[in-house]
Protein backbone atom coordinates (compact mmCIF):
# COMPACT_ATOMS: atom_id res chain seq x y z
CA UNK A 1 0.00 0.00 0.00
CA UNK A 2 1.13 3.56 -0.73
CA UNK A 3 -0.37 6.01 1.80
CA UNK A 4 -1.88 9.03 0.07
CA UNK A 5 -3.73 12.19 0.98
CA UNK A 6 -5.63 14.13 -1.69
CA UNK A 7 -7.31 17.44 -0.93
CA UNK A 8 -9.47 19.89 -2.87
CA UNK A 9 -10.61 23.40 -2.05
CA UNK A 10 -13.73 23.60 -4.18
CA UNK A 11 -14.46 23.82 -7.90
CA UNK A 12 -15.69 26.76 -9.95
CA UNK A 13 -14.23 30.21 -10.51
CA UNK A 14 -11.51 31.17 -8.05
CA UNK A 15 -11.23 34.97 -7.72
CA UNK A 16 -7.78 36.22 -8.65
CA UNK A 17 -7.28 37.85 -5.26
CA UNK A 18 -7.87 34.51 -3.50
CA UNK A 19 -6.03 32.17 -5.86
CA UNK A 20 -2.77 32.17 -3.91
CA UNK A 21 -4.50 31.60 -0.57
CA UNK A 22 -6.50 28.78 -2.11
CA UNK A 23 -3.35 26.99 -3.26
CA UNK A 24 -1.57 27.55 0.05
CA UNK A 25 -4.55 26.10 1.91
CA UNK A 26 -4.78 22.83 -0.01
CA UNK A 27 -1.00 22.35 0.03
CA UNK A 28 -0.82 22.79 3.80
CA UNK A 29 -3.80 20.51 4.32
CA UNK A 30 -2.27 17.78 2.15
CA UNK A 31 1.07 18.01 3.97
CA UNK A 32 -0.54 17.88 7.39
CA UNK A 33 -2.95 15.11 6.52
CA UNK A 34 -0.23 13.01 4.96
CA UNK A 35 1.87 13.34 8.10
CA UNK A 36 -0.80 11.96 10.37
CA UNK A 37 -3.40 10.22 8.14
CA UNK A 38 -5.56 9.72 11.21
CA UNK A 39 -6.68 13.29 11.73
CA UNK A 40 -8.02 14.33 8.35
CA UNK A 41 -10.26 16.89 10.01
CA UNK A 42 -7.27 18.96 11.12
CA UNK A 43 -7.54 20.71 7.76
CA UNK A 44 -10.78 22.29 8.94
CA UNK A 45 -8.81 24.74 11.07
CA UNK A 46 -5.90 25.22 8.69
CA UNK A 47 -7.62 26.32 5.49
CA UNK A 48 -9.20 29.77 4.92
CA UNK A 49 -12.16 28.42 2.91
CA UNK A 50 -15.93 28.48 3.41
CA UNK A 51 -15.84 25.58 5.86
CA UNK A 52 -16.04 27.38 9.20
CA UNK A 53 -14.63 30.85 9.71
CA UNK A 54 -15.18 32.60 6.38
CA UNK A 55 -18.15 30.46 5.39
CA UNK A 56 -20.61 31.83 2.87
CA UNK A 57 -23.84 33.05 4.45
CA UNK A 58 -27.43 32.02 3.87
CA UNK A 59 -30.12 34.48 2.76
CA UNK A 60 -30.53 35.64 6.39
CA UNK A 61 -26.82 36.37 6.77
CA UNK A 62 -26.19 33.32 8.95
CA UNK A 63 -23.66 30.47 8.80
CA UNK A 64 -25.18 27.05 8.09
CA UNK A 65 -22.72 24.21 7.52
CA UNK A 66 -22.90 20.78 5.87
CA UNK A 67 -20.34 18.06 6.54
CA UNK A 68 -19.59 14.38 6.03
CA UNK A 69 -17.04 12.13 7.74
CA UNK A 70 -16.59 8.60 6.43
CA UNK A 71 -14.62 7.16 8.33
CA UNK A 72 -12.51 9.80 10.07
CA UNK A 73 -11.81 9.28 13.76
CA UNK A 74 -10.80 12.80 14.78
CA UNK A 75 -13.50 14.51 12.73
CA UNK A 76 -16.16 12.24 14.20
CA UNK A 77 -14.86 12.87 17.73
CA UNK A 78 -15.07 16.63 17.22
CA UNK A 79 -18.57 16.30 15.75
CA UNK A 80 -19.85 14.20 18.64
CA UNK A 81 -18.03 15.71 21.63
CA UNK A 82 -17.50 19.40 20.93
CA UNK A 83 -20.49 21.45 22.04
CA UNK A 84 -22.13 23.73 19.44
CA UNK A 85 -21.60 26.85 21.57
CA UNK A 86 -17.84 26.28 21.43
CA UNK A 87 -17.93 28.07 18.07
CA UNK A 88 -20.16 31.14 18.37
CA UNK A 89 -21.55 32.14 14.98
CA UNK A 90 -20.16 35.66 15.10
CA UNK A 91 -16.63 34.23 15.21
CA UNK A 92 -17.22 32.49 11.87
CA UNK A 93 -18.42 35.49 9.84
CA UNK A 94 -15.75 37.47 7.98
CA UNK A 95 -15.89 40.82 6.20
CA UNK A 96 -15.36 39.05 2.87
CA UNK A 97 -18.35 36.77 3.49
CA UNK A 98 -20.51 39.77 4.44
CA UNK A 99 -19.46 41.58 1.26
CA UNK A 100 -20.43 38.62 -0.96
CA UNK A 101 -23.72 38.20 0.90
CA UNK A 102 -24.70 41.86 0.46
CA UNK A 103 -23.62 41.85 -3.19
CA UNK A 104 -25.87 38.90 -3.97
CA UNK A 105 -28.86 40.57 -2.31
CA UNK A 106 -28.83 43.38 -4.88
CA UNK A 107 -31.64 43.38 -7.50
CA UNK A 108 -29.15 43.18 -10.39
CA UNK A 109 -27.09 40.37 -8.82
CA UNK A 110 -26.49 37.15 -10.70
CA UNK A 111 -26.10 34.67 -7.85
CA UNK A 112 -26.50 31.62 -10.10
CA UNK A 113 -23.13 32.37 -11.69
CA UNK A 114 -21.55 32.15 -8.25
CA UNK A 115 -23.42 28.99 -7.32
CA UNK A 116 -22.28 26.74 -10.14
CA UNK A 117 -19.15 25.91 -8.21
CA UNK A 118 -18.46 25.61 -4.51
CA UNK A 119 -15.18 27.46 -4.45
CA UNK A 120 -14.38 27.09 -0.79
CA UNK A 121 -15.71 23.64 -0.03
CA UNK A 122 -12.85 21.61 1.40
CA UNK A 123 -12.54 17.85 1.24
CA UNK A 124 -9.97 15.13 1.62
CA UNK A 125 -9.70 11.49 0.68
CA UNK A 126 -6.97 9.33 2.16
CA UNK A 127 -5.61 5.81 2.36
CA UNK A 128 -3.18 4.64 5.05
CA UNK A 129 -0.44 2.00 4.92
CA UNK A 130 -2.96 -0.71 5.83
CA UNK A 131 -5.34 0.21 3.03
CA UNK A 132 -7.91 1.91 5.24
CA UNK A 133 -9.90 4.45 3.25
CA UNK A 134 -11.41 7.75 4.44
CA UNK A 135 -13.35 10.68 3.01
CA UNK A 136 -14.27 13.96 4.74
CA UNK A 137 -15.96 17.14 3.53
CA UNK A 138 -17.09 20.43 5.02
CA UNK A 139 -18.84 23.33 3.29
CA UNK A 140 -20.96 26.38 3.85
CA UNK A 141 -22.89 25.49 0.71
CA UNK A 142 -24.31 28.02 -1.73
CA UNK A 143 -24.06 31.76 -1.37
CA UNK A 144 -27.33 33.22 -0.04
CA UNK A 145 -28.99 29.81 0.10
CA UNK A 146 -32.43 29.56 1.71
CA UNK A 147 -32.51 28.68 5.39
CA UNK A 148 -32.31 24.95 6.00
CA UNK A 149 -31.02 24.00 2.55
CA UNK A 150 -29.19 20.68 2.61
CA UNK A 151 -26.74 20.19 -0.23
CA UNK A 152 -24.96 17.14 -1.55
CA UNK A 153 -22.18 17.14 1.06
CA UNK A 154 -23.93 15.19 3.86
CA UNK A 155 -25.73 12.83 1.46
CA UNK A 156 -23.95 9.46 1.32
CA UNK A 157 -23.05 8.48 -2.23
CA UNK A 158 -23.48 12.05 -3.45
CA UNK A 159 -21.17 14.38 -1.53
CA UNK A 160 -18.77 11.60 -0.58
CA UNK A 161 -18.27 7.88 -0.22
CA UNK A 162 -15.60 5.57 1.16
CA UNK A 163 -15.28 1.80 0.86
CA UNK A 164 -12.10 -0.06 1.85
CA UNK A 165 -12.65 -2.53 -1.00
CA UNK A 166 -12.96 0.10 -3.73
CA UNK A 167 -11.82 3.59 -2.78
CA UNK A 168 -12.94 7.02 -1.60
CA UNK A 169 -14.43 9.98 -3.45
CA UNK A 170 -15.17 13.57 -2.57
CA UNK A 171 -16.75 15.89 -5.16
CA UNK A 172 -17.31 19.63 -5.29
CA UNK A 173 -19.61 21.56 -7.55
CA UNK A 174 -23.33 22.19 -7.96
CA UNK A 175 -24.94 20.14 -5.21
CA UNK A 176 -28.27 19.49 -6.88
CA UNK A 177 -26.56 18.14 -10.00
CA UNK A 178 -24.26 15.95 -7.90
CA UNK A 179 -27.26 14.50 -6.08
CA UNK A 180 -29.15 13.80 -9.30
CA UNK A 181 -26.41 11.46 -10.54
CA UNK A 182 -25.19 10.22 -7.10
CA UNK A 183 -21.75 11.17 -8.33
CA UNK A 184 -19.53 9.65 -5.65
CA UNK A 185 -21.14 6.23 -5.86
CA UNK A 186 -21.11 6.41 -9.67
CA UNK A 187 -17.34 6.89 -9.68
CA UNK A 188 -16.83 3.95 -7.34
CA UNK A 189 -19.14 1.86 -9.53
CA UNK A 190 -16.81 2.45 -12.48
CA UNK A 191 -13.83 1.57 -10.29
CA UNK A 192 -15.57 -1.68 -9.32
CA UNK A 193 -15.71 -2.45 -13.03
CA UNK A 194 -11.93 -2.11 -13.30
CA UNK A 195 -11.49 1.56 -14.19
CA UNK A 196 -8.67 3.58 -12.64
CA UNK A 197 -9.59 6.54 -10.40
CA UNK A 198 -8.79 8.88 -13.29
CA UNK A 199 -10.82 6.93 -15.85
CA UNK A 200 -13.75 6.52 -13.48
CA UNK A 201 -13.74 10.23 -12.65
CA UNK A 202 -13.73 11.30 -16.30
CA UNK A 203 -16.56 8.90 -17.17
CA UNK A 204 -18.69 10.19 -14.31
CA UNK A 205 -17.95 13.86 -15.00
CA UNK A 206 -18.87 13.32 -18.66
CA UNK A 207 -22.14 11.65 -17.68
CA UNK A 208 -22.98 14.43 -15.25
CA UNK A 209 -22.39 17.13 -17.89
CA UNK A 210 -24.39 15.32 -20.55
CA UNK A 211 -27.26 14.21 -18.32
CA UNK A 212 -27.87 17.21 -16.05
CA UNK A 213 -25.54 19.88 -17.48
CA UNK A 214 -23.56 19.98 -14.24
CA UNK A 215 -19.93 20.95 -13.72
CA UNK A 216 -17.91 19.45 -10.94
CA UNK A 217 -14.53 18.44 -9.56
CA UNK A 218 -13.51 15.33 -7.63
CA UNK A 219 -10.64 13.85 -5.67
CA UNK A 220 -10.40 10.06 -5.62
CA UNK A 221 -8.12 7.41 -4.14
CA UNK A 222 -8.13 3.61 -4.26
CA UNK A 223 -6.85 1.08 -1.67
CA UNK A 224 -3.47 0.82 -3.43
CA UNK A 225 -2.87 4.55 -3.19
CA UNK A 226 -3.64 5.42 -6.80
CA UNK A 227 -5.23 8.87 -6.78
CA UNK A 228 -6.82 11.39 -9.12
CA UNK A 229 -7.90 15.03 -9.04
CA UNK A 230 -10.20 15.75 -12.00
CA UNK A 231 -12.62 18.55 -12.82
CA UNK A 232 -14.93 19.84 -15.52
CA UNK A 233 -15.37 23.25 -13.90
CA UNK A 234 -13.16 26.21 -14.77
CA UNK A 235 -10.84 25.69 -11.81
CA UNK A 236 -10.28 23.55 -8.74
CA UNK A 237 -7.57 23.97 -6.14
CA UNK A 238 -6.14 20.56 -5.27
CA UNK A 239 -3.09 19.01 -3.66
CA UNK A 240 -1.90 15.46 -3.12
CA UNK A 241 0.87 14.06 -0.93
CA UNK A 242 2.43 10.65 -1.46
CA UNK A 243 5.87 9.09 -1.06
CA UNK A 244 7.24 12.34 0.32
CA UNK A 245 6.17 14.32 -2.75
CA UNK A 246 3.61 17.11 -2.98
CA UNK A 247 1.56 17.57 -6.14
CA UNK A 248 -0.81 20.49 -6.56
CA UNK A 249 -2.65 22.58 -9.12
CA UNK A 250 -5.39 25.03 -9.92
CA UNK A 251 -5.27 24.63 -13.67
CA UNK A 252 -8.05 25.97 -15.87
CA UNK A 253 -9.29 22.88 -17.72
CA UNK A 254 -5.76 21.73 -18.56
CA UNK A 255 -6.09 18.59 -16.46
CA UNK A 256 -8.96 17.27 -18.60
CA UNK A 257 -9.10 15.30 -21.86
CA UNK A 258 -9.35 17.28 -25.11
CA UNK A 259 -13.01 16.40 -25.65
CA UNK A 260 -14.01 18.42 -22.57
CA UNK A 261 -13.24 21.63 -24.49
CA UNK A 262 -16.09 21.00 -26.94
CA UNK A 263 -18.58 21.80 -24.17
CA UNK A 264 -17.59 25.46 -23.90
Amino acid sequence: MLPAMVEHGGAGHIPKERAELSTIGVKEAARTGYAILQGVSRKLRLCPYVIGRGSVLNVMGEVEMDAMVMDVQLARLVMEKVLPNTLPEESLITDYAKMRWKKNLQPDAKPVECQMGKMGTVSAVAVDKDGNIASATSTGGMINKIEGRVGDTPCVGCGGYADNNIGAVSPTGHGEAIMKVTLSRLILFHMEQGKTPEEASDLALTYMKERVDGLCGVVVVDPKGTWAARFSSLQMSWAAAQQGELHYGQTILADLPDWFYSWF
